[in-house]
């Protein structure tokens, strides 16, 4: 087993839950409704580690990447349709996440946040333009460990354990108010569709065939999908947990990246602060990277370019021209001076809207004995990807009404 790979699903991992969204979105879940949304976290985990599964083993025995059997599964029209709402969700998403790039280096260094949205892309496109895929994983993956310091800081602060376990089991908090309920099912919505991002399982399948996985390589599939998604699920719970005993008696609303720093700040101080604004600041950079290559693959793989980090940038020009343009286009959004945060809420919002049709496809696919023979989907996949395929469908119908009546959680 090639434990090296493991790195493709910690950065999958950090970069998908422990993004611009997660930190934002974990920390004001905990300050607004305390532990009572950890079994989200914790049920959206076990939906991205299905299908992220499913497309590692899918790109290992059937050779097919997510886009790449999307135009067969769906026909050329919904394909397209799904394509271009995708190349919009991470288009959006991997803005919020140069925004919130620039914002952690603002607070590290003081200088502007317009320069520093620059200075962050150029470097992304020098680390993507200059190293091979192995070492994009492997130095996002390791980088972003400094994440970890929240789960350390959530241990310094002892909080009760017993009710962060129970909040494991699905629950709605007593006492809500109407309105305060729509948020909670907002809430709800959001962090599934942020857990659930598509770009993950278009960037691992394709991960994983830039790695060239065989039949041979489905236990490090297994281990990535459980260690890497797992990690990123026990981070962003973190970051919850730490909102609701610092953030929520206080009534403070952690809408800011310097806020949710603070979570370390608090029981560490200056060098807690420093190592949080690092893991946000890789961890965030991994994402970035993650949304960017997602599209590039997305297009690609759709019209049938040749792609890959394998290849040099001049032997794939479309893919590398594919790329650069979602960097550059997502710089443009920072730059017109909207706030990341209101980028992170539309991205999300389109996210949970493509999320059945990204699935359907690698649904039908997995299950195929044609392509996949005798790893094909057992009953146990079955059961899992249709239940959560189903709950998909469910919250794809209510986020765009819940969306409205709450002004995107606001209420």
């Amino acid at each position: 087993m090639r434990i090296g790979e493991v790195f493709l699903g910690i950065l999958t991992a950090v970069g998908g839950f422990v993004d611009i969204s997660e930190l934002v979105f974990g920390a004001q879940a905990g300050s607004r409704f305390g532990f009572a949304l950890i079994w989200v976290f914790a049920f959206a985990t076990i939906g991205i580690m299905v299908f992220g599964e499913m497309s590692g083993r899918v790109a290992a025995i059937a050779k097919q990447p997510v886009f790449n059997l999307m135009r067969h599964r769906l026909g050329l029209k919904m394909g397209l349709v799904t394509l271009i709402a995708s190349l919009a969700s991470n288009l959006i998403t991997c803005a919020a996440e140069i925004g919130g790039m620039a914002l952690v280096l603002h607070l590290l260094t003081g200088a502007p946040v317009s320069l520093l949205a620059v200075a962050s892309t150029l470097a992304l496109i020098a680390s993507v333009w200059v190293l091979p895929f192995k070492w994009i994983e492997r130095s996002y993956g390791l980088l972003g460990l400094f994440m970890i310091v929240f789960a350390v800081a959530v241990v310094a602060i002892h909080p009760p354990w017993a009710q962060v376990a129970s909040a494991a089991i699905p629950n709605i908090p007593a006492g809500l108010t109407s309105s305060e309920l729509l948020t909670y099912a907002y809430f709800v919505v959001a962090i599934v569709s942020a857990v659930m991002f598509p770009y993950e399982t278009y960037f691992y399948s394709s991960g994983g065939i830039e790695d060239k996985w065989t039949e041979k390589d489905l236990g490090v599939n297994r281990l990535t999908t459980l260690v890497g998604f797992g990690l990123g699920s026990l981070l962003a719970i973190s970051i919850l947990v730490s909102a609701a005993q610092l953030f929520g008696p206080l009534h403070i609303d952690p809408q800011m990246p310097g806020t949710v720093a603070l979570e370390a700040a608090i029981p560490f101080g200056k060098a807690g602060l420093l190592l949080a604004l690092l893991g946000m600041l890789f961890a965030i950079s991994g994402a970035a990277v993650e949304t960017c290559l997602a599209n590039a693959y997305s297009v690609s793989q759709f019209f049938g370019w040749e792609w890959g980090r394998y290849k040099k940038p001049w032997e794939a020009p479309r893919f590398t021209l594919a790329w650069l343009a979602v960097f550059v286009t997502g710089l443009a959004l920072v730059l017109t001076g909207i706030d990341p945060l209101t980028l992170v809420e539309y991205a999300v919002v389109f996210s949970i809207l493509v999320l059945p049709l990204t699935y359907l496809p690698l649904l039908l696919l997995a299950g195929d004995r044609t392509y996949m023979h005798s790893h094909a989907n057992g009953p146990v996949a079955k059961i899992l990807g249709w239940s959560f395929y189903a709950i998909i469908v469910l919250a794809a119908l209510a986020a765009l009404p819940l969306f409205v009546m709450t002004s995107g959680g606001q209420l």
